[in-house]
């Protein structure tokens, strides 16, 4: 097994429409953060193309755009996988994103596991140094506050 980031939120709403939010709103939500930019030129605009072997692409502010993953699972309201990379890994290098829906009473349980960090080593660009459980409460502090956004973006709908 993996070394692992897993962060969850509660939001007030159904599976289905969490999924939703999740993935068709993700470039109204998502909040660059410098440390964990997926391009050297910073995060652009994100979105999805649906299904399994769909893509999760970062249009860049020159019009240029960069693959960040390839879906492995798309089940609307129960889950999504991917596969995720930052434009510095080598070609074949990547970590794994696992978000899962589960409705909890009136809400929906919304887990983000973000996996194979520890496959990128400490010197490589994208873990800036770090000893991994460091980078690890980081890339955990980074995904709390894009699920802070996610949460806000939902209720405000």
């Amino acid at each position: 097994m993996t070394a692992a980031v897993i962060v969850s939120i509660r939001v007030d709403a159904t599976p289905l429409r969490a999924f939703e939010a999740f993935t068709s709103e993700i470039g109204q939500w998502w909040r660059s953060n410098k440390l964990f930019a997926l391009t050297p030129r910073g995060d652009g605009q994100l979105r999805f193309e649906p299904g399994e072997g769909g893509l999760l692409v970062a249009t860049l502010p020159n019009g240029n755009e960069f693959e960040v993953g390839r879906i492995t699972i798309w089940k609307p309201g129960e889950r999504l996988a991917l596969t995720w990379r930052e434009a510095t890994f080598a070609p074949g290098q990547s970590t794994q994103l696992d978000v899962r829906f589960e409705a909890v009473g009136d809400q929906t349980r919304l887990t983000v596991e973000h996996r194979g960090w520890d496959e990128i080593p400490q010197d490589h660009v994208a873990r800036h140094g770090f000893p991994l459980m460091l980078f690890q409460r980081r890339l955990a502090e980074h995904w709390r506050v894009l699920l802070g956004s996610y949460d806000a973006k939902l209720s405000a709908a």
